[in-house]
C-alpha cells in the first residue's frame, strides 16, 4: 500500500504527508458564514473535509479537526438589522439549519467548531503582537489594518505579485489605509451599528476583520504551526493569503504545512450565483435528491476538479448508487471486519492516499459490486459495505434506498403494497392483463416490481 501524498497549494506539487507530531494530524477548515441557509458550494466543502478526516482516521492518525463558524460579518449584520432581529438569534438559527444540513449529507461533526465571537481576545492579542512587529496600524478613520508590503511573503500561497496585485486596485479617497492592499484587523464601530457586535480594545471600540478570525481560532486550537488548512478555491486569495500574513508575521514561523482547497461548483456548466438564478440551497436539492445520491455526487469527482451540477448528473448518480445498493440487496454481508489486506482493499486505500482520489477509489466499489453480482460472496459483501463505509456510503438497508423518493410522501410504501397484493389476486384469477397493467402502472410512476421464486414480489425505484 502506497503512502499518503496531498497536493499541496503552496508547493504546488503533490507532496508525502508528514505531520509535525507522528500519528497525530491537526487540520483547520474555513467554515460557513451564518447569515442564511447553506448553499451547493457550501455542501462541497463540508463532504469534502469530512473525507479528509474519515481517511486520516480510516489510517489510524490521531486527528483534531477545526471547522469554524463566523457568526459576526458585515452581510450577518446587515441580514440581523434588516430582519429586526438580535444577531445572536439569526446566527443561532442558521447555524440549526447547518448542522441539520451537513447530518442529512453524512458529514461527522468536527472535534471543535468554535465561533468567532468567542475569540475576540485571542483576536485583540493577535493584533497587538502584529503591531509590536511593525505590521499593523491605527488609520486615521479609526480602524486597525495590516501593512502588507511590510511582509516579505505576500503572496507565496497565490503566487500574486504585490505589483500585480497594486495594478488591479483602486484607491478609495474615504479610506484611511496607508496603501490599498493593506486589509483591516479591527474594524471601529458606527453609531449605527447593534451593540452586540462593539467590543472594547486599546485602539477603541469594535469588531474584528473577517481574516483575523481564523488566524486567532486556528492558533488558539492548534498551535501556531499546524498540519493542514483547508477550504474552497476562492478562499485561497484573499483570505488564506492573508491568515498566513497575519500569523506568520505575529509568530515569525511557519503557520501551515499542508494547504488544500477544493475545487468551485458549477451548475450545468455555468459559475453558480444568485444573479444566473442558479442557486441552489442544500434544502432545495434535497427535497429533490436523496442525501446520500448528492454525497456520491460529490465523491465521483476528484475534490479539486470543478464539480458540474445538474439534473442530469444526479439522475445518473442516483442510478449509479443504486446499482451499489442492488449488488449487496440479496447478498448480506459476513459478521467479520474489513478486511484491509484484500486486493480491493489494497487498491481502496491506494486512491485516497493519491491526494484523496474519491473517483478511483469508487470504481474499486463497482469493481467489487459486479464480483458480488458473480459470486453472492457474503465476504465480498462484507467487503463492499466496509470499504464503502469508510467514504460515507452504503450503510443503509439495500431495501430502504432503494425504495427512497424524497419527493413522495409517507404513503408511498403501502399504495405499492396495495398494487402488487392486487397484482397477485390478478394472477391468481388468471387475469394477466390485469396484472401487467398494474405492473406498467407503477413504472410510469418510476416503481420497478421484480417477482422472486417463491412467489414474492420486491419493488424499488427505476
Amino acid at each position: 500500500m502506497s503512502a499518503l501524498k496531498i497536493y499541496n497549494t503552496l508547493a504546488r506539487e503533490k507532496q508525502p504527508f508528514s505531520p509535525i507530531q507522528p500519528g497525530k494530524v491537526r487540520m483547520y477548515v474555513c467554515g460557513m458564514t451564518v447569515y442564511d441557509y447553506c448553499h451547493l458550494g457550501h455542501a462541497r466543502v463540508m463532504v469534502v473535509f469530512d473525507i479528509v478526516q474519515r481517511w486520516l482516521r480510516a489510517s489510524n492518525y490521531d486527528v483534531t479537526y477545526v471547522r469554524n463558524i463566523t457568526d459576526i460579518e458585515d452581510k450577518i449584520i446587515k441580514r440581523a438589522v434588516e430582519n429586526g432581529e438580535m444577531i445572536s438569534q439569526l446566527t443561532q438559527r442558521f447555524i440549526t439549519a447547518m448542522d441539520e444540513d451537513a447530518a442529512a449529507l453524512g458529514v461527522q461533526k468536527p472535534d471543535h467548531e468554535p465561533r468567532a465571537t468567542d475569540y475576540v481576545p485571542q483576536m485583540l492579542g493577535l493584533i497587538e503582537k502584529l503591531e509590536q512587529h511593525g505590521l499593523a496600524y491605527k488609520a486615521s478613520d479609526g480602524d486597525v489594518n495590516y501593512s502588507v508590503r511590510d511582509f516579505p511573503g505576500y503572496g507565496k500561497l497565490s503566487g500574486k505579485s504585490l505589483d500585480d496585485l497594486r495594478a488591479g486596485e483602486r484607491v478609495d479617497v474615504n479610506t484611511g489605509k496607508r496603501d490599498p492592499l493593506d486589509f483591516v484587523l479591527w474594524k471601529a464601530s458606527k453609531e449605527s451599528e447593534p451593540e452586540e457586535v462593539k467590543w472594547p480594545s486599546k485602539w477603541g471600540s469594535g469588531r474584528p476583520g473577517w481574516h483575523i478570525e481564523c488566524s486567532a481560532m486556528a492558533c488558539e486550537l492548534l498551535g501556531e504551526q499546524f498540519d493542514i488548512h483547508g477550504g474552497g478555491a476562492d478562499l485561497q486569495f484573499p483570505h488564506h493569503e492573508n491568515e498566513i500574513a497575519q500569523s506568520e508575521g505575529a509568530h515569525q514561523h511557519t503557520f501551515v504545512n499542508y494547504w488544500m482547497h477544493n475545487g468551485f461548483v458549477r451548475v450545468d456548466d455555468e459559475k453558480m450565483s444568485k444573479s444566473l438564478g442558479n442557486f441552489f440551497t442544500i434544502r432545495e436539492i434535497l427535497k429533490k435528491y436523496d442525501p446520500e445520491v448528492v454525497r456520491f455526487f460529490m465523491l465521483r469527482a476528484h475534490y479539486r476538479s470543478p464539480l458540474n451540477y445538474s439534473d442530469a448528473h444526479l439522475d445518473d448518480a442516483k442510478h449509479a448508487l443504486a446499482r451499489l445498493y442492488t449488488a449487496m440487496k440479496d447478498v448480506a454481508p459476513d459478521a467479520e471486519s474489513l478486511d484491509r489486506t484484500e486486493a480491493h482493499a489494497l487498491r481502496f486505500a491506494d486512491a485516497l492516499n493519491d491526494d484523496f482520489n474519491t473517483p478511483l477509489a469508487m470504481s474499486v466499489l463497482f469493481d467489487l459490486a459486479n464480483e458480488v453480482n458473480k459470486t453472492k460472496s457474503p465476504v465480498l459483501a462484507r467487503q463492499l459495505k466496509g470499504l464503502a463505509g469508510i467514504i460515507g456510503l452504503l450503510q443503509r438497508v439495500p431495501q430502504q434506498f432503494l425504495q427512497a423518493d424524497p419527493e413522495s410522501g409517507s404513503d408511498v410504501e403501502a399504495m405499492v403494497a396495495a398494487q402488487i397484493d392486487a397484482r397477485a389476486a390478478a394472477k391468481k384469477a388468471r387475469n394477466f392483463a390485469e396484472a401487467d397493467r398494474i405492473r406498467a402502472d407503477l413504472l410510469v410512476q418510476g416503481i420497478i416490481l421484480e417477482d422472486k421464486p417463491g412467489g414474492a414480489t420486491e419493488w424499488r425505484r427505476a
